[in-house]
């Protein structure tokens, strides 16, 4: 199941990709960006109401809480470079850059979490920052 979920966030990354690319022409990334915020806070917490999941919130960890905080900064962190990113350049070099976050992720994973780097993903990282390369050039 992880995997039609994870295909779903590609196919939706990409349509996001377009449709902002469109959307930002004429008007201030940040402003953008705080556009966008808005309505993912309005379909997330929408989410939860209809999963019936906001009792939860009392239950949430303190270090949960953390790096829940932490993970939404870098997402803020994130949009507003990639949303500035897309006003500026071409969506068609500007998103397999912004994909290169597998490589960096596969790396940080490795660091922090311990999980295995296999000769796989060595292969994989390095075909993607190959793919990155010769798209943008």
């Amino acid at each position: 199941m992880w995997f039609i979920f994870a295909l779903l966030s590609a196919v939706f990354a990409a349509l996001t990709s377009i449709l902002a690319k469109v959307g930002i022409e004429g008007v201030n990334s940040n402003l953008a960006t705080a556009v966008r915020t808005v309505v993912v806070v309005v379909l997330a917490w929408g989410m939860v109401f209809l999963t019936h999941t906001q009792s939860g919130l009392s239950a949430i960890s303190k270090k949960s809480w953390i790096f829940l905080v932490l993970s939404g900064l870098a997402t803020g962190a994130s949009w507003l470079c990639y949303y500035r990113a897309l006003q500026i350049g071409e969506a068609s070099k500007v998103v397999p850059v912004d994909k290169l976050s597998v490589v960096i992720t596969l790396i940080l994973a490795f660091i922090f979490l311990h999980e295995q780097f296999t000769v796989r993903s060595l292969l994989g990282c390095v075909l993607i920052g190959a793919g990155t390369l010769i798209m943008v050039l």
